[in-house]
Order: structure tokens, then C-alpha cells, then sequence
């Protein structure tokens, strides 16, 4: 190969190496790689604390949202042991949260909600218990999070009930940007890896 050759195959190098630092330099790979599935509406619950709070108090933070009640024997504890180990690897980032809300509002008073995060060892700071009307409940499960099937709310209120193993992850838009299975592992560990990614995207 002649000297020319060998010039003008390191200026393509040079060139090709450039592109792709500049394309890894503005490419945001945590929308490239989770897609947006829906965004969440309004809404207003009360805290464990009787605290009245609203998606403007979870503005800019990542959170899991999950629906349970705390008298369920079946799914529930397995997915709140499952909760609680994505809580311990990430409570320590400031900008992370879980949002729990209860299925069963006339059964899970805020005393009951408190005694249950105590139980799991939550703090008020990131892990917070939400309870509400059954109606407003089911509405934000169904319309923010996708976590049931919005077929299901032409049912009457009273005969309703949501019961779900699944975890919504949300970004600091208030976008939905995966559905997880709380009882695998596998699914556990990849919502603590797509939780970190979004907490990279500032």
C-alpha cells in the first residue's frame, strides 16, 4: 500500500472515530432505549402521614408506582419483598421514589398504611403508602400506569378489584416507561437497571 493510501485511510479513520464520538456525545440512550408508554395524569392521594400529596410532589423524580393491600396472603408479600430489595439498592439516590397504593381504600386507612411502611422499613422520604377513593385509584392504575385493563372500569365501582404483580417505571416527565413483573427476578433486576439509567438523564 502506498504512502498515499496509508493518508488516506487514517483521515477516514480519523473522521469515522469523530462521528461516532460525536453521536455517542448526543445521543440520549435512556429514551432511545425505553419507549414512552403513556404519561401520568393528575392526581391527588393522601400519604401514610395523612399528608395530602399530588404528582407535582413527585415532579422531576424517577418512582415505581405498584398497587397492593395490605390484608392480601397471595401475590402481595411476595411483590413488596421483591420492592423492598429495589428499594435498599437505590434508596440512597435522591431523586428515587415509590409510589404504593392500596386496592382497597375502606380496609387500608392511613394508620394501617403507616403500620405496614413501618413494617418494611420505609421512609416517608422516598417510599411513600397512598390511599384514596377507590375510584380515583383505579382510574390512575388503568389510565397513567397501565396497570389493569381499562375495560375492566365499565364494571360498577363496588364490584371492582385490582389485583396486579405488575410495577410501572416513571421518569422525571411523568412518562411511563416500562411495566415490570414483581414476582421475577429477572424483571426485578432489569426495573433496578432502567431505574438507574433514568436517574443518569438529568
Amino acid at each position: 500500500m502506498t504512502k498515499k493510501a496509508w493518508l488516506y485511510l487514517g483521515t477516514f479513520g480519523f473522521l469515522l472515530a469523530g462521528f461516532y464520538i460525536a453521536l455517542m456525545a448526543t445521543t440520549d440512550f435512556a429514551k432511545e432505549k425505553l419507549p414512552v408508554l403513556s404519561t401520568v395524569r393528575p392526581f391527588t392521594f393522601q400519604r401514610q402521614d395523612r399528608q395530602m400529596i399530588s404528582g407535582k410532589n413527585v415532579s422531576g423524580k424517577v418512582y415505581i408506582a405498584e398497587y397492593f393491600f395490605t390484608t392480601c396472603k397471595g401475590i402481595c408479600p411476595k411483590m413488596n419483598k421483591n420492592m423492598k430489595a429495589v428499594y435498599e439498592e437505590l434508596k440512597k439516590e435522591p431523586d428515587f421514589m415509590i409510589l404504593s397504593h392500596t386496592v382497597d381504600p375502606e380496609t387500608d386507612s392511613v394508620a394501617r398504611l403507616q403500620h405496614y411502611a413501618d413494617s418494611m422499613g420505609a421512609s416517608i422520604q422516598n417510599w411513600w403508602f397512598l390511599t384514596g377513593t377507590k375510584e380515583s385509584l383505579y382510574k390512575t392504575a388503568r389510565e397513567s400506569y397501565l396497570l389493569d385493563n381499562q375495560e375492566n372500569s365499565s364494571k360498577n365501582i363496588s364490584d371492582q378489584f385490582i389485583h396486579t404483580q405488575f410495577f410501572a417505571l416513571v421518569d422525571r416527565n411523568g412518562q411511563v416507561r416500562g411495566i415490570y413483573d414483581g414476582l421475577k427476578q429477572e424483571e426485578i433486576q432489569q426495573l433496578i437497571v432502567d431505574t438507574r439509567l433514568l436517574l443518569k438523564d438529568k
